[in-house]
C-alpha cells in the first residue's frame, strides 16, 4: 500500500479539485486506463473468394494485414476448397480478435457467383467493399488511397474506385504493367469493355446497393464488369487510377488473365470471331434489364439503342454504331469493334 500512499499524494498535490470531489477514489485513480486496439476510421469489409489458391494466399493475406487503412474486416467465401486453404485462412484467422475474419461456404458455382454472393449478403455491413483475389500482394496503401477518393463523393451516389496494376509472374517478379487507359470511364465504354480488374476494385455503399437489389443470379460475366455496369449506367463516380495498387501475379491457375501481351491479343480477336464477345454482350445485356431502373434515362435510352445496333442490318449497323459513340479505351481495341460491327459480332 505505500507505493498507494505515495501516488496517491502525487495525485492530491497535482489535481486538488478532482482529491475533494465524492465520487474520487484514490485506488481507481491508479489503475491504468486499458489502451484500445480497436481501429478507427471508415469500416471496409473485404470480399475474398478462395477455390485451390493455398500456393499464393499466404502472401495476399500477408498484404492486407500490412494495410495502412486498418479497419477492415475480411469475409472469406469457401467455394469447395480441397487443397488445404481453408487451414491457410485459419491461420491467419487466430491472429486477430473475434469477428475480424469471418469464413461462409461459396455456392460452388463458379467465381462470379461466389463474388455475387458475398456482394449480396446484406448481412455483412460496412463503410466500403472491396473485392480481393487470392494469389495477388496488395500495396500497403491500396485501402487508403481508394477511401480518400470515395469519401469525397455523397453518400446518395455511387462511387467505385479501380487502378493499373503491376503484374508479376509466379515468383512475384515484374513482367509489366497493365495497360494505362486514358478515355474517361462510361457507360458507353462499359457496354463493350471493363477497365477495372475486380481485385482493385473498392466501392461505396450506394454502388453495393445497385448490386444487391439486382441479385446474386443475373448471369454475367464477370462480378467486376457488372459493378463497372452498374455504377456506369447510374451515373455514378468511378476513379481509374493510373497508378498501380497491387500485384497482379500471372500463374497457370489464373481463371482471367492479363492482356499486355500480343498472344493474349489475338486470342481475343480469334474469340470475337468465334462468336464469345457477342455473347458476353448478351448475357451482360440480360442481366441489364434487371437493372434497368437503375440506369439514367440516357444510359437506357444508350442501351435500347446498343440493342437495336445488334440485330440491324450491316448498313444500320455502322450508322447506329457512329451514332451512339461506343468505344473501347484503345486504338487497337476500337479496330476490334468496327471489326465486330461488320461481322455482326457485337
Amino acid at each position: 500500500m505505500r507505493v498507494i500512499d505515495i501516488q496517491s499524494t502525487r495525485f492530491k498535490t497535482q489535481f486538488p479539485e478532482a482529491w475533494e470531489s465524492p465520487n474520487f477514489s484514490p485506488e481507481l485513480s491508479l489503475v491504468p486506463k486499458a489502451q484500445s486496439n480497436q481501429p478507427v476510421g471508415p469500416l471496409v469489409a473485404i470480399f475474398l473468394c478462395i477455390f485451390h489458391g493455398k500456393h499464393f494466399l499466404s502472401e495476399q493475406l500477408e498484404s492486407i494485414a500490412q494495410q495502412s487503412h486498418k479497419n477492415w474486416r475480411l469475409y472469406v467465401s469457401d467455394d469447395g476448397d480441397c487443397d488445404e486453404s481453408a487451414a491457410v485462412i485459419n491461420v491467419f484467422k487466430d491472429r486477430f480478435e473475434e469477428g475480424r475474419v469471418t469464413v461462409v461456404l461459396g455456392p460452388k458455382k463458379g467465381f462470379v457467383a461466389n463474388f455475387l454472393s458475398l456482394t449480396c449478403n446484406t448481412s455483412i455491413e460496412a463503410d466500403y467493399f472491396a473485392y480481393s483475389d487470392q494469389d495477388d500482394i496488395w500495396h500497403t496503401d491500396k485501402l487508403e488511397k481508394s477511401i480518400k477518393f470515395l469519401s469525397n463523393i455523397s453518400e446518395e451516389l455511387p462511387g467505385l474506385y479501380c487502378s493499373r496494376t503491376v503484374i508479376v509472374d509466379k515468383d512475384n517478379n515484374d513482367l509489366g504493367l497493365s495497360p494505362l487507359f486514358l478515355k474517361t470511364p462510361s457507360f458507353a465504354n462499359a457496354l463493350v469493355q471493363n477497365i477495372g480488374g475486380g481485385n482493385t476494385m473498392v466501392f461505396n455503399k450506394q454502388a453495393r446497393h445497385l448490386a444487391v437489389q439486382a441479385g446474386s443470379e443475373v448471369p454475367v460475366i464477370t462480378h467486376d464488369w457488372w459493378m463497372y455496369l452498374l455504377v456506369s449506367g447510374s451515373n455514378g463516380f468511378i476513379k481509374y487510377d493510373p497508378e498501380p495498387s497491387l500485384r497482379y501475379r500471372q500463374h497457370g491457375g489464373n481463371l482471367v488473365g492479363c492482356n499486355i501481351t500480343w498472344f493474349a491479343r489475338f486470342t481475343r480477336i480469334y474469340m470475337l470471331l468465334m462468336g464469345r464477345f457477342k455473347d458476353y454482350n448478351e448475357r451482360n445485356i440480360r442481366s441489364l434489364w434487371a437493372a434497368y431502373h437503375f440506369l439514367s434515362p440516357e444510359n437506357q435510352r444508350l442501351l435500347d439503342q446498343f440493342c437495336e445496333l445488334r440485330n440491324s442490318n450491316i448498313l444500320k449497323r455502322i450508322a447506329l454504331f457512329r451514332k451512339l459513340k461506343i468505344y473501347r479505351q484503345t486504338v487497337f481495341g476500337n479496330i476490334g469493334l468496327w471489326v465486330a460491327v461488320i461481322l455482326n459480332k457485337l
